[in-house]
């Protein structure tokens, strides 16, 4: 029987995996732990291997070779995401790499309306006063969504379901994205050049993968075009956004506020519990500090629909892989 192993596998996938399984008449064994150069053995005696993790696989080239040796012929990940792999040296050793580039559009997107919708709203102000039992009525005034311009930086699958849900509520949309699609001009407006969104965006809502184009997109001089009272929106990648200049920004007033569902060097913080323990980290600790600052463990992808396809998808894949058929998510 065809055997695959899933690494870093959540309690809350699991039923998703054995439904699968007993449809396919697959063994799918799982394990928590991440795939790296300490565990690149356990996929010894499989067909195929599927992965999710924060952080790079290994800086060892020979842990792609390893897997060949063993008879894998891929590596798939169960995100959008596939900057954890070293394309080219999966690609030299033979491997065929997938990922599940739309496993929901909407749980990421929802996501991000629900982060504008409280920061325009300053709740996260107005609850931290009210645990203090501080309940007066003062500033800052809450703006009403259908008055804002949202500037959406990729405008791709999520980003153009954001858009609908954002021109839905009332709100401009406008889109940097070098791809435009034609069949989102009902509902946005495409600028030419990034710092044309940022200079009229009230939030900036960013939706690219992370790549060499996009790292560091929004550094200093990039805080220094958005609006004094505008909003960052991040829920794509961290190292999209320069931490210590959007500190900065921050503390000069540059913006008016942040909501980040994901930061750099989340892979050290996220998915771990720190109650009671110091976060080994100057500029979370910075972000989380401030109080129109929202952070979450990157969870705009956690809904119910998100991980079955998250599941779904990725092991359809490695199983037409292992029968030698075409295959709908490959990553070249």
């Amino acid at each position: 029987m065809t055997k695959i192993l899933m690494y870093s596998v959540r309690d809350d996938e699991k039923s998703a995996i054995k439904n699968w399984a007993e449809k396919h008449n697959v063994t799918v064994d799982t394990t928590n732990h991440e795939f790296h150069d300490d565990t690149v053995d356990l996929a010894d005696g499989y067909d195929g291997i599927v992965i999710q993790q924060r952080g790079p696989i290994s800086d060892n080239d020979a842990i792609y070779t390893k897997l060949i040796e063993m008879g894998i012929k891929q590596i798939t990940t169960r995100t959008a995401g596939v900057d954890v792999i070293d394309l080219d040296a999966a690609h030299a050793a033979g491997l065929v790499v997938t990922n599940v580039p739309a496993y929901s559009p909407n749980s990421v997107a929802e996501m991000a309306v629900t982060q504008t919708m409280r920061l325009i709203r300053n709740l996260e102000i107005v609850e931290k006063r009210s645990d203090n039992n501080d309940y007066k009525l003062r500033g800052p005034i809450a703006r009403e969504i259908r008055t804002l311009t949202i500037g959406i930086i990729g405008a791709g699958r999520i980003g153009g379901t954001a858009a609908r849900l954002f021109h839905g509520l009332g709100a401009k949309v406008i889109a940097f994205d070098p791809v435009h699609h034609e069949e989102l001009t009902d509902v946005l407006t495409y600028v030419d050049t990034k710092n044309e969104l940022l200079e009229q965006a009230d939030v900036v809502d960013l939706h690219v993968d992370l790549n060499p184009t996009s790292t560091g997109l929004l550094d200093a001089d990039a805080f220094n075009h958005m609006k004094n009272n505008a909003f960052l929106v991040n829920a794509s990648r961290g190292p999209v956004v320069v931490t210590e200049a959007l500190i900065a920004a921050l503390q000069n007033q540059e913006i008016a506020g942040a909501a980040l569902d994901t930061v750099e060097g989340e892979a050290a913080i996220f998915d771990k519990d720190f109650q009671g323990c110091p976060i080994p980290d100057k500029n979370f600790n910075a972000l989380h500090a401030m109080p129109n600052v929202m952070i979450t463990p990157h969870i705009g992808f956690y809904t119910n629909m998100a991980i079955q396809n998250m599941v779904d998808i990725s092991l359809d894949d490695v199983l037409a892989i292992i029968n030698g058929e075409p295959v709908q998510n490959e990553f070249k």
